[in-house]
């Protein structure tokens, strides 16, 4: 398909003065190849490789920015899923806890912002290297700068691993202690129906079904979509729909030139362009303030989640339309720490985690980036994590938690992470949710709409 010269006069308008950005490239990489009964042996290959590739990765990104003028604000590498990799190694979080900081110093060596796949897949049930995996990731995390965790507790095909799930909510009350601010959970989340192609963090990982290297992109552009939505103030919902999703194939067409090029200059296969509006701390670059561009008072008010259904449907729609390419998860994130207007509506009482958790149900990503009070049971966290993924088992969709409970603050406080990971108030959260439903494990069975051969 050929780019006007119009097009690309638009393209250079939306990075000049609306922030339009490919928000990462991440290279998935192949790892099983690797492993070995040899700890020092396996290191030593995945050290290797990820340097080699992590470096290539990054002189390509800033020779493409150069030539088309897009800036490509994060380069990432993901991996095999690491349950798998520490299959014949000993049983202990030792070995953990070395594939971390080995991952960790390869891409540090190589200049990479995160490495993404130390996690595993345990939505029917758990391995012994799983169960390991679980146990040193409070160490790994925290002993690490660049590396981010998963775990895919439940599908849709599976069903829900309450066991699994009782076990993360414990886990993540560890991971939260042994760092400041609980900083650790940041770099964590939980998934249902996680896709392996996935190139945003904290959940990237290059799945088993994926070839040795795949280049996949990410594209953002919540300041474009606010801008034109903006600019059409009087138009019906019908139209409004029509312009999001003629923007959204101009960034998409934009972001796919880039990612194959990229590729090509890799000598390995283009995987996918994920269209999701990614927010960052950036004044205009706010999902949340498209919500209420188009008429909602405030986000997280009534009529935030009819709002938000159509944005998603715009914009899936305007990616597909652009490319036969899109994967991901290729929707809209809505974090509450990394969006000023997200953030504004929790200070304000627009937005509850109840209400969150609803605008979850057509989002792309789930609860994402949120503070809760440092003394919130373990029990509580597995609920709100068993809640979500029940939302993306029961839609056969992609949910997400990714949440902080941060040491020694309190509802109403307000944490600064810094840099990309902004500020979240501590938001409320019951102290007690369900601690006999959780006690009693086992899994929730797949649902009927699973049975479709």
């Amino acid at each position: 398909m050929r780019i006007s010269v119009e097009e690309v006069y638009e393209t250079v308008k939306m990075t000049a003065e609306y922030s339009f950005d490919i928000r990462t490239v991440t290279l998935g990489i192949n790892l099983k190849d690797c492993i070995s009964r040899d700890q020092n042996e396996m290191n030593a290959l995945i050290y290797e490789r990820i340097v080699e590739m992590g470096s290539r990765l990054n002189k390509y990104a800033d020779e493409l920015e150069a030539r088309y003028g897009i800036p490509i604000i994060n380069r990432r590498i993901s991996i095999t899923p690491a349950s798998i990799l520490l299959e014949p190694l000993p049983s202990k979080t030792e070995s953990a806890v070395s594939l971390a900081k080995t991952l960790d110093k390869a891409a540090e060596k190589a200049d990479i912002d995160f490495i993404g796949g130390f996690g595993g897949l345990m939505q029917k049930g758990m391995t012994k290297a799983d169960r390991l995996l679980m146990q040193a990731m409070p160490e790994a995390l925290n002993q690490t700068s660049r590396v981010c965790g998963f775990f895919n507790l439940a599908s849709t095909l599976a069903g829900m691993n309450m066991t699994a799930i009782k076990d993360t909510g414990e886990m993540l009350k560890k991971l939260a202690s042994k760092g400041k601010d609980g900083i650790g959970c940041a770099k964590f989340v939980v998934f249902a129906n996680v896709p392996e192609d996935n190139p945003f963090m904290a959940g990237a990982n290059h799945g088993v079904g994926e070839p040795d290297c795949s280049l996949n992109i990410g594209i953002s552009g919540p300041g474009v979509v606010r801008a034109v939505v903006a600019e059409n103030p009087d138009c019906s919902l019908t139209e409004l729909s029509e312009v999001i999703k003629r923007t959204v194939f101009k960034i998409t067409r934009a972001g796919e030139l880039t990612g194959k090029e990229m590729a090509k200059m890799l000598g390995v296969e283009f995987g996918i362009v994920d269209i999701s509006l990614a927010s960052t701390t950036a004044v205009g670059d706010s999902v949340a303030e498209i919500i209420e561009a188009m008429g909602v008072s405030r986000m997280g008010r009534p009529g935030s989640t009819a709002a938000l259904a159509l944005l998603i449907d715009a914009v899936k729609k305007g990616g597909a339309m652009a490319s036969g390419n899109v994967g991901g998860l290729s929707g809209t994130f809505i974090p509450v720490s990394e969006d000023l207007g997200m953030i504004r509506a929790v200070e304000q009482g627009a937005l509850n985690l109840e209400k969150l958790e609803a605008l979850t149900s057509v989002c792309s990503v789930g609860l994402d980036m949120f503070a809760l009070p440092g003394d919130t049971p373990a029990e509580v966290l597995s609920s709100v994590i068993a809640d979500e993924l029940a939302i993306g088992v029961a839609n056969n969709k992609t949910t997400g938690v990714r949440m902080i409970p941060v040491p020694g603050m309190k509802e109403g406080d307000c944490v600064d992470f810094g840099g990309l990971l902004g500020r979240a108030p501590i938001m409320r959260v019951p102290m007690e949710a369900s601690p006999a439903f959780i006690e009693r494990a086992g899994r929730i069975p797949a649902p009927i709409k699973a049975l479709r051969n």
